[in-house]
């Protein structure tokens, strides 16, 4: 939206050639001659006073009372443009308006403003579409607030300030927000930077300057890919290249099945093994099965190492009784293993055995 200056003569009198002079009115306000023709009025409240007063703070020079806005003139009618005085702060009063604080008039203007020569002024602002005043340009001494030829001077204000937007700049940086999904809060430097990084990702992706990519073309070929991608049937994967997660997982159990199925016949046969040489003994079954089953490598390992304890593996005698297997008593070894168990003396059941 384009909202061009605008010099609004306000009924603005001038009280004295102090330092302290109001700009503006609080509130909404007209010029005499019925401007603004393009909104219901202009306005200014406090916030949008903190906006031009924040703006102050940040400039480097100040800001300039000229003489019947003869800074607008000078390129048209050739004469001087002399300052009449210099301001650099500004301060909202509520209920009354826009003050400049810091005046300092020209010897000049203040002898022409204590001899009432002069008894207005009329600031030069910027406002957007619905009249509110967004930035100060400056300000002029007048006695016609309301000035005949007013839109003329709208071309001169355009070519003549330089270095000021034209442009609704609040509305602009609102939908450069919107459009990089910025917060309210981000600045013009913030939007800058985001842009930066869209220009940067463009000529990446497309491997040209991103002044020659369509954003609007990248965005409907975009579209038409992710419609295409869309209308295949969903749910329907390529059998050649994915298998059902039920078949895999059925699979996946057969396998785990199979390989417990073939280690723990292995670890059964290492441990009988192990046993009938005397590498383990009887009580070690157990703990070798669940060594086994874990990590049959360590199984294996220590076997390998245990030495085989042939006392542990075979009687002695070869599975014969020894030589000397009767006692002195005559009794056989199994007659003597009887005695024992029953706690008889070997001798008297000889003697019972020699009277039967």
């Amino acid at each position: 939206m384009k909202s061009p200056l605008r010099l609004a003569a306000l009924s603005v009198a001038i009280k004295s050639a102090g330092p302290r002079v109001q700009l503006f009115p609080a509130g909404a306000f007209c010029a005499r001659d019925g401007r603004p023709t393009d909104a219901p009025h202009w306005y200014i409240d406090a916030a949008l006073a903190q906006g031009l007063i924040d703006e102050a703070a940040q400039r480097n020079t100040p800001y300039c009372f000229d003489y019947e806005h003869q800074t607008l003139h000078s390129k048209t009618n050739g004469k001087p443009n002399p300052a009449a005085g210099w301001f650099t702060r500004l301060e909202w009063v509520e209920g009354e308006g826009l003050f400049a604080i810091d005046v300092k008039w020209t010897d000049a203007a203040r002898a022409m403003i204590e001899a009432e020569e002069y008894c207005f002024i009329s600031p030069l602002f910027n406002y957007d579409c619905q009249g509110n005043v967004k930035h100060l340009i400056n300000a002029a001494l007048t006695n016609t607030p309301a000035l005949d030829d007013m839109e003329a001077l709208i071309a001169a204000a355009s070519q003549q300030l330089t270095g000021e937007n034209t442009v609704d700049d609040d509305e602009l940086l609102q939908q450069l927000r919107w459009l990089l999904t910025l917060p309210l809060s981000s600045t013009a430097d913030d939007i800058k930077a985001e842009l930066q990084k869209l220009i940067n990702r463009l000529s990446n992706n497309q491997g040209t300057a991103a002044a020659s990519v369509n954003l609007l073309e990248l965005l409907t070929q975009q579209d038409d890919r992710i419609a295409a991608l869309s209308a295949q049937v969903p749910g329907v994967p390529d059998p050649a290249k994915f298998v059902p997660v039920s078949v895999l997982t059925a699979v996946q159990q057969q396998l785990a099945a199979l390989s417990e199925k073939v280690t723990g016949g292995e670890v059964d046969g290492l441990i009988q093994a192990a046993l009938s040489d005397g590498r383990l003994l009887p009580d070690m079954q157990e703990w070798a099965k669940s060594l086994g089953n874990n990590d049959i490598a360590s199984l294996k390992s220590y076997l390998d190492k245990a030495p085989k304890v042939a006392a542990l593996s075979a009687l002695q005698t070869g599975g014969k009784p020894p030589a000397n297997a009767q006692d002195k008593t005559g009794l056989d070894a199994d007659a003597l293993a009887v005695c024992s168990l029953f706690g008889h003396d070997p001798k008297d059941v000889a003697t019972l055995s020699q009277e039967i």
